[in-house]
């Protein structure tokens, strides 16, 4: 006996409908163009989920670069300064800090502008 998929294809397909509700035309009535409107879109989100991560960086570091020209260093100085003082705030938080607590930023400025000028220590 031939096993056909009535109730099966119809679950499916009407999961597809529903993620392509939304769409114009074909690409919300027509199954073909549904399936290839739901592909697309699927990668399309893949993509900007990665690429989301890359943007936030960059905001960061365009408004740490800001509030550092400021107060008269570079953006590199600055950091160079904060990693030889071992100081470990991620780009989020000094972001964060420069916005919304000027003075622990100002602080953060000295501490790097002591420590940039320091020689490298090599261990060995």
């Amino acid at each position: 006996m031939r096993v056909r998929k009535g109730s099966a294809r119809r679950k499916v397909k009407r999961r597809l409908f529903r993620e392509a509700s939304g769409n114009v035309m074909g690409r919300h009535k027509l199954y073909r163009t549904v399936r290839e409107t739901i592909i697309r879109a699927r990668v399309f989100a893949w993509v900007h989920r990665k690429l989301k991560k890359r943007d936030m960086r960059k905001l960061w570091i365009i408004r740490i670069t800001a509030a550092v020209r400021a107060r008269g260093i570079s953006y590199s100085v600055f950091i160079h300064g904060l990693d030889k003082a071992g100081v470990t705030l991620n780009r989020k938080m000094l972001s964060e800090i420069a916005i919304f607590e000027p003075q622990i930023f100002d602080e953060l400025v000295e501490i790097a502008k002591k420590n940039a000028n320091k020689p490298a220590t090599t261990a060995a």
